[in-house]
């Protein structure tokens, strides 16, 4: 298995600590003594608005960007597409990643918490081996997303076709809005605009 440092080889190579704040991978893991994995979603206006969808992940967080975000009604299949390991301390990371720097835009933490595998029982397959697989389940407890999510692979175009799905479970809920109705941030509470107005910088 590969080391973490190993993993975030690619996420280092695309940033400049000189340029950006964005952590490198030496921080310790948020979470303090709960050793539940963690979640995180980040809204990221770069030159496309999209969410930024990371799951903890052997050491890791793995991530997904869903250009319309996620949904709570389970009919609604959100295109993921894969992108680089980020290191564990990217959960805490909200800002503006300077212009001319990879990705470079506003940031804000959407939501976060800790999940679960829905694979239950001594011989169930890990977080890792289902995605290896094409196909997670996972419960999120979130301050704005709780419930199942299925993480399924496509297989169209191998390594970038993934759907991001609610499960339909007791949290489901096809009323709700959450991308549009709930914009701030949970840690906070501050919109794209105020995060911009704030760290003056112009819009990447």
């Amino acid at each position: 298995m590969a080391s973490s440092d190993d993993k975030l080889a690619r996420y280092r190579r695309k940033r400049d600590p000189r340029q950006t704040r964005e952590p490198m991978g030496e921080e310790a893991r948020r979470g303090g003594d709960d050793d539940r994995p963690i979640f995180v979603i980040q809204q990221h206006a770069a030159s496309t608005l999209h969410y930024d969808f990371r799951l903890e992940v052997d050491g890791v967080l793995k991530s997904w960007a869903v250009p319309k975000g996620p949904s709570t009604d389970p009919r609604v299949k959100r295109l993921a597409i894969p992108t680089e390991d980020h290191p564990l301390a990217y959960a805490d990371f909200e800002g503006v990643i300077p212009a001319g720097q990879y990705g470079a835009g506003r940031v804000l933490i959407w939501d976060r918490g800790h999940y679960r595998n829905l694979k239950e029982g001594e011989d169930a397959p890990s977080v890792a081996e289902q995605l290896a697989d094409g196909h997670a389940t996972i419960w999120l407890e979130g301050e704005k997303l709780r419930g199942g999510y299925a993480l399924i692979h496509t297989r169209l175009e191998k390594g970038k076709d993934w759907l991001l799905v609610k499960i339909d479970d007791e949290a489901a809920d096809a009323r709700r809005n959450p991308v549009s109705t709930e914009p701030a941030s949970v840690v906070s509470g501050r919109t794209l605009e105020e995060i911009a107005a704030e760290e003056g910088t112009d819009d990447a």
